[in-house]
């Protein structure tokens, strides 16, 4: 497969399959460098983790996202982005693709910022300094938010059908088992942080308010930043009466455009109104065919 259709295959995959993708891709290649160059992977990553001790997150506050774009190892990412595939089909039935991303990015700023507050206020962590990496609070605020907005939805495993309530109720369980033992209990802070966000949400979207809405004009804000819209130089025309009347009495000309010419201009103009996910999947494989006949 070449890197055009790989390139396309990626543009109009869902937002989950592009998730796993830049996931595994940054897994792979901080290893990868990190062997390469015999380097400690802890200096590659390290302002990108989030950090217990509130002196060091100041200087480098991205890392309340970029935490959970890292994995400890190759199981630790297996696992978060099989959880994320089998339960985030489940949102993107019922909403949007910038629905799904506002969950999974506002659970892990969630589970960041209760393991933030747990090491910084709890007894028995403040004498400890320690570093949060890994999707799992994204994650389960997809599974919790999954749970209580459907609590009927079911998961097929096996042979036997399981509510998706009961995984969550179990998966949370077992979260402040570990944490009572002292388990990793960083991350499973950050595990509860993502589930108490995702539960929130789906309730009160459920009872009409919508409380990522905030967050949703933030991501469109900051997309638009980085929209190159090819605009022509203002060229300053001069006219006299002449030239207006004998504009005004010109009729209009065929512009010589085939119909599948229109059509591809017609597309082009929606990506530079509205960006490219704007385009129905009928549009972009039209698009896709269009740029290989060329």
């Amino acid at each position: 497969m070449s890197g055009g259709n790989l390139a396309y295959q990626f543009k109009t995959a869902s937002i989950i399959v592009k998730l796993v993708v830049i996931n595994g891709i940054i897994f792979l290649g901080t290893n990868l460098i990190a062997m390469l160059f015999q380097l400690d992977i802890g200096i590659l990553t390290n302002w990108f983790v989030l950090p217990s001790d509130p002196g060091r997150f100041v200087l480098q506050p991205w890392s309340i996202i970029t935490y959970s774009f890292l994995h400890a190892d190759f199981f630790h990412v297996l696992f978060n982005m099989l959880y994320l595939f089998w339960f985030g089909r489940f949102i993107l039935n019922l909403f949007s693709e910038k629905r799904f991303l506002t969950i999974y990015l506002l659970g892990a700023i969630s589970g960041g910022a209760l393991y933030l507050l747990g090491y910084n206020i709890f007894p028995a962590f403040l004498n400890e300094r320690a570093f949060l990496l890994g999707a799992s609070g994204a994650v389960m605020a997809i599974v919790v938010f999954v749970a209580a907005y459907s609590p009927q939805a079911e998961m097929r495993i096996f042979t036997f059908s399981i509510k998706i309530w009961h995984i969550a109720l179990v998966l949370v369980l077992l979260d402040i088992l570990r944490l009572s033992s002292n388990v990793n209990a960083g991350g499973m802070l950050a595990h509860l942080g993502g589930a108490l966000f995702g539960y929130v949400y789906a309730r009160q979207l459920l009872k009409g308010k919508d409380i990522g809405a905030w967050f949703e004009r933030l991501m469109d804000g900051f997309a638009n930043l980085f929209k190159t819209r090819k605009q022509k130089p203002f060229k300053k025309v001069h006219r006299n009466k002449a030239t207006q009347s004998k504009s005004k009495r010109s009729k209009p000309k065929d512009d010589g455009k085939s119909d599948h010419q229109k059509q591809v201009d017609s597309i082009l103009d929606k990506i530079s109104k509205s960006g490219y996910e704007s385009l129905t999947k009928a549009e972009k494989d039209f698009l896709f065919k269009a740029g290989k006949d060329n």
